[in-house]
């Protein structure tokens, strides 16, 4: 169908028009939406740095979560998995309670310091608006898999005000290694809309900075444009990056399934989750890994923004910040994972700097992108996220970091109904069975 509407000017014409149409009012829906969850969001957080007995009070949080979503959230309940399937292959639809339910509890969540992100919350209130308008458009069925695409990408787009990425992560995010590129207009326009809606709100996203790093050296007297140590550092750290991303997927399905395993009576898992983030705090002594962690509670923090700057993270924070969320969100708590990912990857990328002697904004920023890539299995997204938020000048260490990070991750994700349309690493199997040969051989000729 899309190469018919290519080849007739008029019909492409029509195509466009129609989508333009359609995209503006979701997309502004979307970025309105998000918006108010932004300012809302950053109240909560700061109310709770202002009241710190807040966190006392996350496990009865935790009972109210389970409860809203046991009295009220049906299908809702499977989040960014349920979009993801929708988009797949439309059955039941998107909720409409999807958006304000995951917005409320997201806010409870922080409110309370549960560690957790927004970017499953946007993308989840993207989702449910889209789906409502395709509902009031009478869409058909492939058009409600375009829109829901569209969604997504100003839900994200908005959340983190990277349009471009928005779109490709819509797009990437759906099946591994496959791209749906019939959707490519409408999420663009969607998360075009929904960032620049969101700074029509006047609701401002954090700036990240890198140094100016010098990435050439000479050899024999020639200068090449890409310092060799300071590649090899790179490829070793964004191994370490996927690493972390597969640690942080399994962490959260680990505490998941020993809770359901062992604690038999449901609203008592959020209770105990909470129990240990409380537990967890009082023994570290400080609350750096409570929420977010973009803005500091009290000078001196462990946040992403400090990340960036030489000693401006413990050598565990990346490992706390893994246990905080794992238990956090394998607990029932609602919110986000990419967030804290950045989180993860942005105080890894510190700790690996110091040891390799290496530009700690730079590997803050690798970490970053990295780590989120490894995570969600969308390193072209990732890859273009970190053109957007720090600039073009280090494209190439991005591609490098997010890719060799996704190939060191593992088969699976954090998002459940990802399809794999192609393995990561198709090689793997004929490798173990020709080195067991070989193996089997010499033992025999020994």
């Amino acid at each position: 169908m899309l190469k018919k509407i290519l080849s007739n000017p008029f019909a492409l014409l029509k195509y466009i028009i129609r989508w333009v149409v359609i995209i503006i009012p979701v997309g502004f829906a979307i970025g309105s939406m998000v918006a108010f969850f932004l300012w809302l969001l950053n109240w909560a957080i700061h109310f709770r740095f202002a009241h710190t007995w807040l966190l006392y009070l996350l496990p009865v949080a935790g009972v109210v979560i389970h409860l809203l979503y046991k009295w009220y959230g049906q299908s809702a309940e499977r989040g960014n998995n349920l979009i993801i399937d929708e988009i797949h292959q439309p059955g039941l639809g998107v909720p409409k309670r999807m958006a304000p339910l995951i917005l409320v509890t997201t806010v409870i969540t922080h409110l309370f310091g549960g560690s957790a992100g927004r970017e499953g919350t946007a993308v989840q209130i993207g989702g449910s608006l889209a789906n409502l308008f395709g509902g009031w458009f009478k869409l058909n069925q492939a058009d409600t898999k375009t829109i829901l695409t569209a969604g997504v990408a100003a839900g994200f787009g908005a959340v983190f005000g990277t349009p471009l990425t928005g779109a490709i992560f819509a797009l990437e995010v759906i099946a591994i290694g496959k791209l749906q590129y019939n959707a490519i207009l409408p999420a663009l326009l969607a998360g075009f809309v929904g960032d620049v809606t969101v700074s029509l709100w006047h609701i401002k996203h954090t700036p990240y900075h890198i140094d100016l790093v010098d990435t050439t050296q000479v050899i024999y007297g020639h200068q090449l444009p890409i310092s060799l140590l300071l590649l090899l550092k790179i490829l070793f750290a964004s191994a370490l990056f996927g690493l972390a991303s597969m640690a942080f997927e399994k962490a959260i399905h680990l505490v998941k399934s020993f809770s359901l395993r062992w604690i038999k009576v449901t609203w008592l898992i959020p209770v105990f989750g909470g129990i240990a983030i409380i537990g967890l705090t009082y023994l570290l002594g400080k609350p750096d890994y409570l929420s977010l962690g973009v803005d500091a509670e009290y000078p001196g923090a462990v946040t992403i923004v400090s990340s960036f700057q030489h000693g401006g993270a413990d050598e565990l924070s990346w490992l706390w910040k893994i246990i905080y969320t794992g238990i956090t969100l394998g607990t029932g708590f609602k919110g986000g994972e990419v967030t804290p990912l950045f989180y993860v990857g942005a105080t890894l990328g510190n700790t690996l700097a110091d040891l390799l002697n290496a530009p700690v904004s730079l590997f803050a920023a690798l970490g970053f992108i990295a780590v989120f890539a490894g995570a969600t299995n969308t390193p072209i997204a990732c890859t273009i996220m970190g053109i957007e938020l720090f600039g073009g000048q280090y494209a190439l260490f991005f591609a490098i970091a997010c890719f060799i990070a996704y190939l060191f991750s593992g088969e699976g994700g954090i998002y459940s109904a990802q399809q794999a349309a192609t393995k990561k690493m198709n090689e793997n199997k004929l490798h173990r069975h020709y080195l067991r040969r070989m193996f089997a051989k010499y033992k025999l000729k020994r």
